[in-house]
């Protein structure tokens, strides 16, 4: 099955000198993918001409004459930029010509732009940001992670299905598990938005464990943990506050002296294999779920290699035609219409 996808190429800290290159190796890596270059053309007509004889039509360029930074306001960026590379990549998802859209660029600005265009799905109040996070166990899913401050047990309810349909569609795990994010395990514990969500995924045919502590999405407890984006954006900031501590921590403590420099030397291997299994890169890609279409937003500083693995998570996603997924697996669980007489 052939993908295509949008590139924003001009989102992000670094425009184009990453986000072409990281497209250029997802696309040799990838045989069956082809994807449309979105920006000032200028900037990306001459690198894809280049590349013709190696990608023919699986590399095309749109050029939108606009850009919104990232710092800019979201009104600004809805109503003023119809022609931003962003807004461009996420028309060609709704027009068909695109199978994903891909952008770094102002996440506000992103998911409201993605919200007007495509709109929600039937039986989705609110689209929610769900991204992945390393655990003792491999990987948990956590969602949402900024997009709702405020969320009634419905809107848990539906972003633990949706959660549930990406791990299933990304890692291929039949009946993931999912937790209910709380101060406590017990049914007591939690506000009554909280409680009443645990009662609604208890319901449903959702493989639900219950509520979850903090320290169970790194223990991998359960494959998606649910939460509103007040206490999930902050959940994802204290964990990345904490991995840099512990990095520079680290360094700080191998470099002290002659003798600690040493033992740097003797722990490299080790420490090269712990980098790797938590290296950040590998996790990018925040998927913009209960869309009428797929939109990844990737880190705005990612480098190349961690823009091509949300490029790679976005062609996942179209391959498991993952919101046709949700509409059929809400429609399921959505109350049937009453007939009036």
């Amino acid at each position: 099955m052939s993908i295509t996808l949008a590139v924003d190429c001009m989102g992000g800290d670094h425009g184009p000198s990453v986000t072409l290159p990281a497209v250029i190796e997802f696309l040799r890596q990838d045989t069956d993918c082809a994807a449309i270059l979105v920006g000032r053309e200028e900037s990306l007509r001459p690198k894809a001409e280049s590349l013709a004889s190696e990608f023919g039509n699986r590399l095309s360029v749109r050029h939108a004459s606009e850009v919104v930074a990232m710092d800019e306001a979201v009104a600004s960026a809805l109503r003023g930029k119809k022609d931003s590379s962003m807004r461009v990549a996420i028309d060609l998802v709704k027009e068909g010509a695109a199978d994903a859209a891909v952008s770094a660029g102002n996440t506000g600005a992103l998911m409201a732009v993605s919200r007007f265009v495509l709109k929600t799905l039937p039986g989705i109040d609110r689209p929610a940001i769900c991204s992945v996070l390393p655990s003792e166990r491999g990987s948990t899913y956590v969602l949402d992670l900024g997009a709702n401050v405020d969320c009634s047990p419905e809107h848990l309810l539906q972003f633990g299905i949706m959660g549930s349909l990406l791990v299933s569609a990304l890692e291929h795990k039949e009946r993931p598990t999912v937790g209910l994010l709380n101060i406590g395990e017990e049914a007591i514990k939690g506000n009554e938005a909280v409680k009443r969500a645990a009662e609604l995924l208890r319901a449903t045919d959702l493989n639900f464990v219950g509520n979850v502590e903090g320290n169970d999405i790194f223990k991998g407890t359960a494959d998606v943990v649910v939460c509103d984006g007040f206490v999930g954006n902050v959940t994802l900031k204290a964990a990345e506050g904490l991995a840099h501590m512990i990095g520079g921590a680290l360094k700080e403590e191998f470099s002290r002296n002659l003798l600690t420099k040493l033992a740097a030397l003797v722990a490299m291997p080790v420490l090269k294999s712990f980098r790797r299994r938590f290296d950040p890169r590998r996790y990018n890609g925040a998927s913009l779920l209960g869309l009428k279409g797929i939109v990844v937003k990737s880190h705005g500083s990612a480098d190349q290699m961690a823009f091509r693995c949300a490029l790679e998570k976005a062609a996942e996603e179209a391959r498991q035609r993952l919101p046709e997924a949700i509409a059929a697996r809400m429609a399921a669980v959505m109350p049937a219409p009453t007939l009036c007489d």
